[in-house]
């Protein structure tokens, strides 16, 4: 993809969701991506590796590092959980996709890279991509070449085997009207998702590089959720996802509350935090703070890019420790590989995982983890955790709270009048 084919691109992307103030990828650089340096090789499960199709994928057996999720005992306070979530997740010549797997290793954390389709399909190529609505070989965000592919592959192995998720941002990032995501069928979503898929799962015969080594997952077994370009088009794709046994969707926008199922999906979309300064909250994803503070300039005034990444930051951080000392709603935040305003967003992001993922009860977990988790837990106790509203604490502590007991009755609220001498009544046994 030419420079001047990203930045055309880019500039009409940017247009469009600054008008929703939605989340939105605008692109990545995936020209002349140069050869990562070698980092210390994840362990590869020991099972035997059986390829998929022409190999560019495989079951390799159980994912590593994935936690059996627990049910919350009787009285026992939730973990707070945090999910760091990427949208477009290819690695190019910024390597944030690199840089961000070893901050996570770092700080106790896993994640979710929704992968954009296009990103494994060479643009020599473009025309396999038929998108719903549009001609073929259209995209929004352009396609990749082969270094930029074996870059991203090599990324989303090592993600994988670390124990990260590898999900889906689909792949042409349409948003707005003539044809944007927020127009599409049932049937469109369906299609956008199966290009998809086929893209991660035939980059080799696509690229030629036969020999590389294969991503160490069934795509269609790891494929549990996404988020939508531009957060447009959720009803429709929720009812495609629940088709296809997707499980969870992050498309929306949500208070900081326990989540809940919509359409058989678990709805755990990205939430409102404080916005320090302002009297409205801000959603939690780098490209909403930017509209908000630069508009759709994504190098907006130098001197203020500090303050802008301070800012996000600090409203992160807000609306964490709302969640922890109050009702325990899991934090969702959404991000790109992106250096808007001179990569403050980036820099703010770090900050906050280094602040967090370290805290005592505090879990930085992938959104599969997270939806196992919750699968995993009493109907009820959701139910009740529900009832607490953005930072609000159980007022008599968690152990009343989550107890598997009837809660007392407040004090000084009389109960009914003991009976005294009713024939026949059995006596009181001290």
């Amino acid at each position: 993809m030419t420079a001047t084919h990203r930045i055309a691109a880019s500039s009409v992307i940017a247009a469009v969701c600054a008008a929703s103030l939605a989340g939105c990828a605008t692109g990545t650089p995936r020209q002349e991506t140069p050869d990562p340096q070698k980092p210390t090789p994840a362990q590869a499960p020991k099972s035997a590796v059986r390829l998929i199709g022409d190999g560019s994928t495989a079951y390799t057996g159980a994912q590593p590092h994935l936690p059996r999720p627990e049910r919350l005992r009787p009285g026992q306070k939730p973990p707070q959980f945090v999910v760091f979530s990427w949208d477009g997740a290819g690695e190019d010549s910024q390597k944030l996709f690199s840089h961000f797997r070893k901050v996570a290793k770092k700080n106790n954390a896993t994640m979710t890279y929704f992968l954009s389709g296009v990103y494994m399909l060479p643009d020599e190529k473009r025309d396999r991509y038929r998108p719903p609505q549009h001609s073929p070989g259209r995209s929004d965000i352009g396609f990749n070449d082969r270094r930029g592919i074996a870059a991203t592959a090599k990324q989303l192995r090592l993600a994988w085997l670390e124990g990260n998720e590898i999900g889906t941002h689909f792949n042409g990032h349409f948003c707005g009207s003539g044809g944007g995501v927020g127009e599409w069928s049932v049937q469109d979503w369906k299609d956008e998702i199966s290009q998809a898929k086929q893209f991660v799962k035939t980059w080799k015969t696509n690229t030629g590089l036969t020999g590389a080594a294969p991503l160490p997952f069934d795509y269609d077994k790891e494929l549990i959720g996404a988020r939508t370009p531009c957060l447009e088009g959720q009803r429709n794709f929720m009812r495609a996802a629940r088709d296809l046994g997707f499980r969870y969707d992050t498309s929306g926008v949500n208070d900081q509350v326990w989540p809940k199922k919509k359409q058989g999906l678990w709805d755990v979309s990205m939430q409102l935090v404080p916005f320090p300064g302002h009297s409205f909250e801000q959603l939690t994803m780098d490209y909403n703070f930017m509209v908000n503070q630069s508009g759709t300039k994504t190098q907006g005034n130098p001197a203020m890019h500090d303050f802008w990444g301070d800012q996000m930051r600090d409203g992160l951080l807000q609306g964490f420790s709302r969640a922890y000392n109050g009702n325990r709603a899991p934090l969702i935040i959404g991000n790109h590989f992106e250096s808007w305003n001179g990569g403050t967003y980036m820099r703010a992001v770090e900050e906050v995982i280094e602040t967090v993922c370290t805290k005592e009860e505090v879990r930085c977990v992938s959104f599969r983890q997270l939806v196992d988790w919750l699968d995993a837990q009493d109907p009820k106790t959701l139910e009740k955790l529900r009832t607490l509203q953005v930072g609000q604490a159980p007022q008599a502590g968690w152990a009343s709270f989550l107890s598997d007991r009837p809660a007392p009755a407040p004090k000084g609220v009389p109960g009914p009048p003991a009976a005294k001498g009713v024939p026949g009544a059995p006596a009181a046994k001290e």
